[in-house]
């Protein structure tokens, strides 16, 4: 399987790329993001673009491909409902179409979050903005699309958040993490777990476009 992968150097992505070069069914991933990720690997290729929504430039690289796992987002705190749209939807859906047109057999998985709001219509910004999104990939004329809403995630072997305070709160609750996972199993997965559930999912399919953290982890 020949994967393109957004947002890698995120923390989802981090754990993401992680499983995809340990993955024997993963024969390349092409990395495409606005940094370098620093990793060098045999089976890692990366592409730098700036802009997202225009990338007739590199869309030479972007043929090929059987999957993409889409892990760019960003926190909506304190962003205004425009900005917040401009990255969370416009560019996933920018990326998406021109992915569909060069990839028409292609499966494409988008990282989204629990408490996403399908109907587009409720009080919380950020969730109708991915419900917006998600509904919208799912028309896409993939071959396949699938929306992952993982809870919690606990970041394992070496995995950080760019988001400092997110990280200091990773690093303070690391050793009650068992506990974590055991008092709340169907929300919270980790990003081990979730990783490797892109990939399954991504090579054998799933029988729900929408997976929460449950799924994730049964998966």
């Amino acid at each position: 399987m020949k994967v393109i992968l957004f947002g890698a150097t995120g923390m989802v992505g981090q754990g993401v790329l992680r499983e995809c070069l340990l993955d024997s069914n993963v024969q390349s991933v092409l990395s495409v993001g606005r940094n370098n990720t620093g990793l060098n690997h045999k089976k890692l290729r990366e592409v730098k673009q700036i802009n997202f929504l225009d990338l007739t430039e590199i869309e030479n690289a972007l043929s090929g491909f059987d999957a993409c796992f889409f892990c760019l987002g960003v926190s909506s705190v304190g962003m205004s409902e425009e900005n917040y749209r401009n990255i969370t939807y416009d560019i996933t859906l920018s990326v998406a179409q021109t992915l569909s047109k060069l990839n028409p057999n292609m499966t494409f998985i988008y990282v989204t979050g629990a408490g996403t709001d399908s109907t587009e219509k409720g009080r919380t910004m950020w969730a109708r903005v991915k419900g917006k999104t998600e509904n919208d990939l799912l028309r896409l004329p993939f071959k396949a699309a699938y929306m992952f809403r993982p809870g919690g995630i606990i970041p394992l072997h070496g995995v950080k958040s760019k988001t400092k305070i997110y990280q200091l709160v990773y690093d303070v609750t690391r050793p009650i993490y068992p506990l974590l996972k055991k008092l709340f199993p169907n929300s919270i997965t980790t990003s081990e777990q979730l990783g490797r559930a892109m990939i399954k999912v991504a090579r054998l399919g799933y029988p729900k476009s929408i997976m929460e953290s449950s799924d994730i982890n049964n998966i």
